[in-house]
């Protein structure tokens, strides 16, 4: 119930203080891709900026001119031919964003097709193994989603499963920059080779957008020779999860356009009652302002040296693990910290035949504090369960060590007490059913 009357501060203070003990531990949760570790000065802006609204500019100038420095940084950064002048925002996260991208490529579709006189009922998107936003983008906005499902060894798009679903109602194409669920790149330049050579076939001028959640702050700096970002003509728009490994705290994404052309004005608001003409085009309005002060201050702090230099760091910590947990035995390793994000996935290598399944061994690194979730494959490999460690700035060689001298622990609790069968298939359900292994 709602209470009646009022209380002192420090004691309620105290009082939910005392309640948030009992969460876990960030730095013990490998399963979220998002910043558990912040400076001190981190901490004091977000302090001083909690009265900032993001979207009232003309109140907060200094604010939004920020804003607008970080777009064109980011412009820069993903090699725009318009990196001084090409359009952007920040959004509350990354799926926000992928929202904004996702529009722009209906309303873009939508346009062309309306000039050639032809019909606008029946928008199509065409993409790998993606994270829930874009199945969100979909359904809210009534575009027929074309996700093209898991194959036996084929975990991620390909361009031969792009060709076989494009055609003349496809709005755009989605490459995601780092799968949610494997943590690798899907190969942006081969899929934009084949929708050129689509065109020059066919004539469909089909795009690309891409879902940079997590490599749009990894690839610029430990991959500078990968060819993902607005140097290829056909990458119209990409969104990117500032709080993950952008290294802002919790509440700030990024959606940048490679011209100013590619985001059409239809969607571009204009606002007037908070005391100047402001143009605004994300799907929410008030929100705090105090991550992006701070994703500038990551900026400027950092550049790109400070950057590559925590992000090899943290690829180098994922290869490590793989390379440990491969030793134990039981595990083959799907992913192995090379060439993606940060971390590594594994499978059991006989399931039929281990006396454990990886929810077992989910369950027990959890009840010593360490979440490294467990969970079954989407479409068509449902069958395959594997557990994933992401590695995130903040996350050391020593935590890493003392991960693994508890891995080893549970192990042998294995070899001498197994799981009892009962226990062990009401955990799996449950843990398959209820796990949200997406972080973002």
């Amino acid at each position: 119930m709602f209470p009646e009357g009022k209380q002192n501060p420090q004691t309620v203070y105290q009082t939910i203080h005392d309640q948030l003990i009992l969460d876990g531990n960030s730095q013990q949760n490998l399963a979220t891709f998002c910043t558990t570790w912040i400076e001190p000065e981190v901490k004091q802006l977000m302090d001083e900026s909690a009265d900032k609204n993001m979207i009232d500019k003309d109140e907060y100038p200094q604010t939004a001119a920020i804003e607008e420095r970080c777009i064109h940084m980011l412009a820069d950064l993903w090699n725009s031919p318009e990196a001084a002048s090409t359009i952007g925002c920040s959004t509350t996260g990354s799926s926000e964003a992928a929202m904004l991208g996702g529009l722009a490529l209906k309303w873009k579709w939508r346009k062309r097709r309306r000039a050639q006189g032809q019909s606008i009922d029946a928008p199509n998107l065409v993409m790998g193994p993606v994270q829930v936003c874009w199945h969100k983008f979909c359904r809210y906005f009534d575009v027929e989603i074309r996700e093209v499902p898991m194959e036996g060894d084929r975990l991620l798009l390909t361009p031969e499963e792009v060709l076989k679903r494009c055609d003349e109602n496809t709005i755009g194409v989605v490459v995601t920059l780092g799968v949610t669920f494997t943590l690798q790149y899907e190969p942006v330049h081969e899929i934009s080779l084949a929708l050129d050579k689509l065109q020059a076939e066919t004539g469909l001028d089909i795009p690309i957008h891409v879902d940079g959640a997590s490599g749009g702050f990894l690839a610029p700096f430990i991959q500078p020779g990968l060819l993902w970002d607005f140097r290829l003509p056909r990458v119209k728009s990409i969104n990117a999860s500032g709080h993950k490994f952008g290294l802002a705290p919790l509440g700030v994404g990024w959606a940048l356009w490679r011209e100013k052309q590619d985001l059409p004005t239809e969607l571009i608001f204009d606002v007037n009652y908070l005391g100047g003409n402001m143009p605004t085009f994300a799907l929410n309005f008030s929100r705090p302002g105090g991550d992006i002060i701070c994703q500038y201050y990551n900026f400027l702090r950092l550049g790109k040296e400070g950057y590559r230099e925590i992000q090899t760091e943290c690829s180098a910590l994922g290869r490590y693990l793989a390379g440990k947990i491969a030793e134990f035995g039981p595990f083959k390793i799907i992913y192995d910290g090379e060439g993606g994000i940060p971390g590594l996935c594994w499978e059991l290598k006989d399931p039929s035949t281990s006396n454990f399944t990886l929810y077992d061994f989910a369950d027990q690194l959890r009840e010593r504090g360490w979440l490294v979730p467990a969970y079954s494959m989407p479409p068509n490999r449902e069958d395959l369960v594997i557990q994933r460690i992401l590695i995130r700035h903040g996350f050391t060689l020593e935590m890493a060590r003392e991960l693994l001298i508890q891995m080893q622990v549970v192990l042998d609790e294995f070899a001498h007490h197994p799981p009892e069968e009962v226990l062990t298939v009401s955990l799996a359900s449950a843990e398959s059913s209820a796990h949200d292994h997406s972080g973002r």
